[in-house]
C-alpha cells in the first residue's frame, strides 16, 4: 500500500522549513543547489524572455524565486498539495512585486488553459504519480499547456529498469543520506519513500514526454535524482 495523497499532504504541511533554503534547496536530493542553478540556466537558454511560469509542486518556491532571478516574470503559478508551502512560497515572492497565483491541488486534477505558460518546472513532485496513464496524461497536459518555443524542466526522483543498477544506486543513496545525518535520517527518508513515492527511470520519463510531442534530454544525474529538459517546438 502506498500513502493516500491525504497523508502526503500532511506531512508536507508539518515540513515546510526544510523547503525553504533558497541555498541548499531540499537537502535529501543529491545535488540540489547545483541543480537549481543548472535547470535556470539551462531553461534561460532554452526559452530567453519568458515572463509566464508554472511552478507544479512549488514547495516553498525555491525554484520560483531562482527563475525570478534570471527571468523578467510577469506572472508565476504555484501548485502544492500543501496550504502550508503554498503560503510560504507566496510569502517568499511577494517582495517581488510578481503577479502570483497559488492553485491548491494535485497535478493529476489541473486544468490548465492551453499556451498559457512560457516555462513549467516540476520538481520533486511527478514521482507522486502511480499508473503509466497518470504520467502520460499529466505530461499531455503539460505540453498543451506551453506556447510553441516553452519548455519544461523536471528534476526528481528516479528508478532503474535494471534491477542490478537500482540496487546500487539505492544503496548509494543510502550511504548519502547516513552522511549527511546518520542511520537513523536515512532510515525515516527511505522509509517514506517507499511508503509514498512511485519514482520511474529517465527512460521512461522521456519515452513518455516525446509521445506527447516534447523533444527530451536528460540535463543532469547522480544517483537517484536526474534532472530533465523537454522544449516544445
Amino acid at each position: 500500500m502506498k500513502a493516500s495523497v491525504q497523508e502526503i499532504r500532511e506531512r508536507f504541511d508539518n515540513d515546510v522549513e526544510r523547503f525553504s533554503n533558497l541555498e541548499t534547496g531540499q537537502i535529501a536530493t543529491q545535488d540540489a543547489a547545483l541543480v537549481m542553478g543548472l535547470l535556470t540556466a539551462s531553461a534561460l537558454r532554452v526559452t530567453p524572455g519568458a515572463t509566464r511560469l508554472l511552478d507544479l509542486g512549488c514547495g516553498a518556491g525555491n525554484f520560483s524565486l531562482k527563475f525570478a532571478q534570471a527571468f523578467p516574470l510577469e506572472r508565476v503559478t504555484l501548485v502544492d498539495l500543501s496550504a502550508n508551502m503554498l503560503d510560504r512560497a507566496v510569502e517568499r515572492l511577494g517582495p517581488l512585486r510578481i503577479d502570483t497565483r497559488a492553485m491548491q491541488c494535485d497535478v493529476r486534477d489541473l486544468d490548465l488553459e492551453a499556451g498559457s505558460q512560457d516555462v513549467i518546472v516540476a520538481a520533486a513532485v511527478l514521482h507522486h504519480l502511480r499508473l503509466e496513464v497518470e504520467w502520460a496524461a499529466v505530461f499531455r497536459q503539460l505540453f498543451a499547456a506551453l506556447r510553441a518555443g516553452g519548455s519544461l524542466w523536471i528534476w526528481d526522483l528516479v528508478a532503474h529498469d535494471i534491477p542490478g543498477v537500482q540496487a546500487e544506486m539505492w544503496e548509494r543513496y543510502g550511504a548519502y543520506l547516513e552522511g549527511m545525518n546518520g542511520p537513523e535520517y536515512r532510515d525515516k527518508v527511505l522509509a517514506y519513500v517507499e511508503y509514498e513515492d512511485s519514482p520511474r527511470s529517465v527512460a521512461f520519463q522521456l519515452h513518455h514526454l516525446r509521445v506527447a510531442g516534447f523533444q527530451a534530454d536528460v540535463i543532469h544525474k547522480n544517483g537517484c535524482f536526474a534532472a530533465i529538459g523537454a522544449y516544445k517546438a
